[in-house]
């Protein structure tokens, strides 16, 4: 089976540079869907669904592969080797900014730039490093996503979306991740939340847009201007906003955050 079934690929738009679109945790492809009509017109797009999500084919979900990120980071690869002719620019929100760090380091400058959207390295405090959480915090949430996933679901999908005045999109991403199969979403959330790829940032010397909210208790501010700090090319960009998912509580300052970026690679 090719990528594009596997992983329920779709191609839109027309343009010389193509967007490659990576959602994060508990949802799929149509989280982009606010922001698709701004860049359609400009820029071929490809979204799909990692592997364990969405319409993904979730028989192929192998534990030992995705027990890192980077069996996701293979499927990128194979993605875009199927769907992009030319130039790339990966777009991924959450833990899929990693997914995508890891492509490109793998693929020797496959990329030409990176936009992400409330990404992390790693979510557990270490020393100086501030991540948003404690071990024993990750360790608690991690229980309480094997003992009961439906209600995990439901109590942490309005913190992580936060847009307190637009509850349709807590109520979305509830409903998200209740579709996901919870022994696929248990397995992946351990993936997510232990990893660390702070060791992996210095390494990318494609440029990268950090796309943050001011107020986002996954991915904190502190998480960004670390990450900046320690990138070659890493522009931060904080948006005023509530919660992990600006590309959805706030399409028009995401997408002109992206503008900017895009217009500086001369794309």
């Amino acid at each position: 089976m090719s990528s594009m079934q596997s992983h329920h690929v779709t191609v839109t738009g027309d343009g010389e540079v193509t967007l490659v679109l990576a959602h994060g945790f508990g949802c799929d492809q149509s989280m982009w869907r606010l922001l698709t009509p701004h860049f359609e017109g400009r820029f071929r797009l490809v979204m799909f669904d990692l592997m364990g999500s969405g319409r993904s084919d979730l028989g192929q979900y192998d534990r030992h592969r995705y027990s890192s990120l980077h069996g996701h980071a293979e499927d990128v690869l194979r993605i875009v080797d199927e769907c992009v002719p030319g130039p790339a620019v990966f777009v991924g929100h959450s833990v899929s900014a990693m997914i995508g760090l890891l492509a490109d380091l793998a693929s020797h400058g496959r990329f030409v730039g990176h936009v992400m959207v409330g990404p992390s390295p790693c979510y557990v405090n270490d020393g100086d490093y501030v991540g948003g959480f404690t071990r024993e915090d990750i360790e608690g949430l991690l229980a309480t996503l094997e003992s009961n996933y439906l209600g995990w679901s439901s109590t942490m999908a309005p913190v992580i979306m936060g847009a307190p005045d637009q509850p349709e999109l807590a109520t979305e991403l509830t409903n998200s991740f209740c579709r996901t199969d919870p022994e696929i979403a248990k397995h992946f959330a351990r993936v997510t939340f232990l990893s660390d790829h702070r060791a992996d940032l210095p390494r990318l010397k494609t440029p990268a847009l950090l796309l943050q909210c001011s107020d986002d208790l996954i991915a904190p501010v502190s998480v960004g201007r670390y990450m900046q700090q320690v990138m070659p090319q890493a522009a931060l960009r904080i948006i005023e906003n509530v919660g992990h998912c600006p590309h959805l509580s706030a399409p028009s300052a995401s997408s002109a955050a992206m503008d900017e970026f895009l217009a500086g690679l001369g794309r």
